[in-house]
């Protein structure tokens, strides 16, 4: 292999190490961004649903407790799940994609009952009471989202519809029988808010970004080694097979009065005076010898 070919088939080497590297740094950052953005958007999500629930258990439920009778029952004024639910479903319109869930191990709400993931979550918030939140990637159906979950403690106004079914109000009982969605305690954890926001989209994104980039570089990488392939044939390459030629002639004795010119500076020049100047001495000792 030529030095030509040598150089060439190293640059291009290292080349594409470095592309490969650039396109994999790409890739993780638009990840790393793609998660941040999600937790963000997360994080702006939780604050108006809490704000919203707040707002309710604090301000509305009293008064609503004060004016309806005992045993009557309105999902829509009285209960925060269904509030804060129905509150987000026309939240979500303008994000869709992404899914709100009041996760419970012992819901009213068929529902609200917690999938597996979500019990591990619930089940995490009671093992740690003084556990505020959880985070991560999680995979529903088969799609990949980030979720941010925060514990939903029993407070001594939830035993009103969730104490004893025999204490609720009979509207409720009507509406969602007697089977689940009682005997919650004061102060235990037996539900969770969960938002999950996609990410497969993001993720899609970033693979292709670095598959742009990737696909940059490496058109970028071939121009170069294009250009230095010809460089190499028109500064390095020609000149030392002709010099290599000249040399083979003179050792040969041919063309030996025939000069070298040494049309560059560098090392290809001086090799070219160096052999001008053996080609002067061989010519000299011939004339002294002839002579």
């Amino acid at each position: 292999m030529g030095i030509r070919a040598r150089f060439v088939v190293i640059m291009g080497l290292l080349g594409t190490l470095a592309i490969v590297s650039i396109g994999f740094a790409s890739y993780q950052f638009s990840l790393k961004t793609a998660v941040l953005e999600a937790k963000s958007k997360g994080q702006i999500i939780f604050s108006y649903i809490l704000a919203a629930d707040k707002f309710f258990t604090e301000n509305q439920r009293p008064l609503i407790m004060e004016l309806v009778e005992q045993d009557r029952f309105y999902p829509e004024l009285m209960s925060s799940f269904k509030i804060t639910r129905e509150i987000y479903e026309q939240f979500s319109k303008k994000l869709p994609g992404y899914i709100f869930k009041q996760a419970s191990l012992n819901p009213l709400q068929p529902t609200n009952k917690a999938d597996k993931n979500e019990e591990r979550i619930i089940n995490s918030f009671v093992a740690k009471p003084n556990l505020a939140k959880l985070e991560g990637d999680i995979t529903r159906n088969g799609e990949q989202f980030y979720y941010l979950a925060r514990p939903v403690q029993v407070e001594a106004s939830c035993l009103h519809c969730h104490g004893d079914p025999q204490d609720a109000p009979k509207d409720q009982v009507d509406i969602y029988g007697t089977d689940t969605g009682y005997q919650w305690e004061v102060g235990k954890t037996t539900s969770a808010f969960i938002v999950y926001i996609p990410v497969d989209q993001a993720m899609a994104q970033a693979r292709l970004n670095a598959l742009i980039l990737f696909g940059i570089g490496t058109g970028c990488l071939l121009i170069a080694l294009f250009g230095v392939w010809l460089f190499l044939d028109r500064s390095v390459v020609r000149p030392i097979v002709q010099l290599s030629n000249r040399t083979v002639d003179i050792s040969l004795g041919k063309s030996i009065e025939e000069g070298i010119v040494a049309r560059s500076k560098d090392e290809v020049g001086s090799l070219a005076q160096a052999i001008e100047r053996l080609r002067v001495s061989i010519v000299k000792m011939m004339r002294r010898r002839n002579g």
